[in-house]
């Protein structure tokens, strides 16, 4: 059973036990509340099978062939070009006898790419968002780069996490880079080991969090979807929902929270004379206690929504820079660029070449190296490496064009440059 599927069990016997709203409950799950009732008319206490789709590893029936979906698009670019998708639809049937609704036109048009032409409606008037119910069922996420040393040390970067629903800040932690995956990975786990997985987390549009590039690999255009980052592939097989926020202000409580840490936090810094990264962790170690007695509330609901961790989980393989290599010949793979690593033999003594493994680099250097989610080798961090970062290897959109040898005319003779 998947870590989604879990956390939808967790989320419906909420909404069972009155815990959680329909509403709420279809807003974790993203799901509609329609389809929330139906998986709550379904849940059984004993029987964890009701939380498996009823067409699982079935053909739809109701499938629009290859052919069709080809067609529609094609027609969409040239002799339908700009018509709305209502409008589109209707020409198909009527015009091209192609027998498909307007829901099926719009989704194959949006997976090809083609935006409606509509422009986007008025903005709709909006409120203050409540607060969640429970503790654990939102986190908001975020770091603030600033002079918290106020000289004496370099600049640092805090990243942490605060509770939507009482305020409260389970995790934080000083680094001198600024805002990257490998952060965000090691305060995660100490979340999910120390309190617990929490139902979502509420986060910007950095780069750690999601895909901002418009580039599409071919297994990602035969998938229909992009592939995560790092971070969000980590959080997915956890099963939290990722949910991002279109402005700073509709995260306002953990933007508010760092200007109050840029009062308090600095000043009790200033009072412990702190002047290095281990200090500042230190200080703030004391500090979180302090803050959470004096500003946490306590929630709607006094139940926790976190989920416990699964001890078997393998959190060195989850939290964690995840390539995928081929092992050489020489059994030797490259982990990332400038670092190669020679892989052991087996057990038995023979060899696995060619062989597809999987290299996690840890956030504090290491390189565990697996076969099948079975742990091959770790490679050390080199006392002199630098900063933990993730590598993007994927390929570019198109090979670089050649430079075209420019031929100069002299004189009635060719010369072609040196």
């Amino acid at each position: 059973m998947s870590q989604k599927q879990l956390q939808r069990i967790k989320v419906i016997e909420g909404v069972v036990e009155g815990r959680l709203t329909v509403g709420r409950g279809a807003e974790l799950l993203q799901l509609s509340p329609r389809q929330v009732q139906r998986l709550k008319q379904r849940y059984e206490p004993e029987d964890a099978t009701w939380v498996y789709h009823g067409n699982r590893g079935r053909t739809p029936v109701n499938a629009i062939p290859e052919p069709v979906r080809q067609k529609v698009v094609e027609l969409a670019r040239s002799a339908y070009a700009g018509f709305n998708d209502h409008h589109l639809q209707e020409k198909l049937v009527q015009q091209e006898d192609l027998a498909v609704s307007r829901q099926s036109v719009r989704r194959i048009l949006r997976e090809a790419g083609l935006a409606s032409p509509h422009k986007r409606r008025a903005p709709k008037y909006r409120s203050r968002r409540e607060r969640r119910d429970q503790e654990g069922a939102m986190l908001q996420a975020d770091a603030s780069r600033h002079d918290w040393l106020e000289g004496r040390g370099s600049q640092l970067t805090l990243l942490g996490m605060i509770d939507d629903a009482t305020g409260k800040v389970p995790v934080a932690r000083f680094q001198i880079e600024p805002e990257d995956t490998a952060g965000y990975l090691r305060i995660s786990r100490q979340l999910v080991e120390e309190t617990g997985i929490p139902l979502s987390i509420y986060r910007d549009q950095h780069g750690a969090f999601q895909r901002n590039d418009s580039h599409w690999s071919i297994a990602e255009q035969l998938a229909g979807r992009q592939d995560p980052t790092q971070l969000g592939r980590c959080w997915e097989e956890l099963g939290i929902t990722s949910i991002p926020a279109l402005s700073p202000q509709a995260k306002g409580r953990v933007e508010r929270l760092w200007r109050t840490f840029q009062d308090r936090l600095i000043s009790e810094l200033r009072l412990a004379q702190a002047c290095s990264l281990e200090q500042a962790n230190a200080v703030l170690k004391r500090f979180l206690p302090e803050y959470n007695q004096r500003f946490a509330k306590p929630a709607r609901n006094s139940a926790l929504a976190y989920r416990k961790l699964d001890r078997r989980l393998d959190l060195d393989y989850i939290f964690s820079l995840r390539y995928n290599r081929t092992v050489g010949n020489d059994h030797v793979i490259t982990a990332i660029p400038g670092v190669t690593i020679q892989l052991p033999p087996l057990a038995n003594g023979r060899g696995y070449a060619s062989k597809k493994v999987d290299v996690c680099h840890q956030p504090n250097g290491d390189f565990h190296v697996y076969l099948e989610r079975r742990l091959l080798h770790i490679e050390r961090a080199a006392p002199d490496a630098g900063p933990v970062r993730a590598h993007d290897f994927r390929q570019s959109k198109a090979p670089p064009k050649k430079k075209p040898i420019r031929v100069y005319k002299y004189a009635g003779r060719l010369a072609l440059p040196s």
